[in-house]
């Protein structure tokens, strides 16, 4: 399930792409698959491996871009990674494990950047949207996506479980749309243009909060559930377009796509994360 667009993040095969908090790697899997030069990033390594695994299977099944590529991925021995952004510019898809607020990449590495719900989990947004400014190039992209402000503040409503401080790592915060784009500014960004996804999975959500959010054998919530599997799935137009409509009120997801100007200049790379696990490699 993507929430980023693709048309309108114009990625192009060749491009470099940070997929910043990649979680289980959804939107990093298919900027490789269009032929992009992906990292995928994430504060844990519980997934990382399972990413680098798939991105491993992709490249032998020839599913990574337009061309067949070659896994020969590489990690360091005593766990210190790379510092010069090889990882991207080899036209590598890899793994990193690091600090959002502190990115260990050089200045202008990346030609595009997705931060797909993220910035509602971290404390200092604010540093986290500086440093994607910072290892964007000038004229680059970034699509980033936060939970979009009603949905979420039904979840809230409905259940102290769903958010931090009652909840480890749950979100701290809910954004407006006029909040996010300040935040864009604010950091250097320049506002391209916005729109909202994934209004059938609110109610999915809205249910699961009213019955305890870590509740996923509740019958209601696992049949619903089955009906978004389907939906995933076979994608059939009903619902497709029954969604696009919903979109724009019950969206789950509001993503905003923002530039770096291009006459913008990059302050000096930070430090180094503390581990790359292996991926693929052409």
């Amino acid at each position: 399930m993507l929430t980023v667009d693709y048309d309108l993040l114009g990625l192009r095969p060749g491009h470099r792409v940070l997929d910043m908090g990649a979680g289980a790697g959804r939107h990093a899997f298919e900027c490789y698959r269009r032929g992009a030069r992906v990292v995928a990033l994430d504060y844990g390594f519980d997934e990382l491996p399972h990413v680098a695994a798939l991105f491993g299977a992709m490249a032998e099944a020839g599913e990574a871009g337009p061309a067949r590529r070659r896994v020969s991925g590489s990690s360091t021995a005593n766990g210190s990674p790379r510092t010069d952004g090889s990882a991207a510019a080899s036209g590598a898809a890899a793994c990193v494990q690091g600090d959002g607020t502190r990115l260990p990449f050089p200045s202008a590495t990346f030609d595009r950047i997705i931060c797909s719900e993220v910035l509602e989990h971290i404390p200092d947004d604010g540093a986290a949207l500086r440093e994607l400014y910072r290892v964007l190039r000038p004229g680059g992209v970034l699509a980033a996506t936060v939970p979009a402000w009603l949905p979420e503040r039904i979840c809230w409503a409905l259940s102290d479980e769903y958010h931090a401080p009652f909840v480890e790592a749950g979100h701290v915060r809910i954004f407006t749309l006029a909040e996010l784009r300040a935040k864009l500014r604010t950091a250097g960004f320049s506002f391209e243009r916005s729109h909202r996804a994934h209004a059938l999975h609110s109610p999915y959500w809205w249910l699961k909060c009213a019955v305890g959010p870590t509740n996923d054998r509740h019958r209601v919530v696992r049949a619903y559930h089955r009906v978004l599997v389907w939906d995933i799935t076979k994608a059939p137009r009903t619902t497709r377009w029954t969604e696009r409509a919903l979109n724009p009120v019950l969206g789950k997801s509001v993503v905003v796509y923002a530039s770096k100007p291009a006459e913008a200049s990059s302050p000096p790379p930070m430090r180094a994360p503390e581990r790359e696990v292996a991926g693929a490699r052409t």
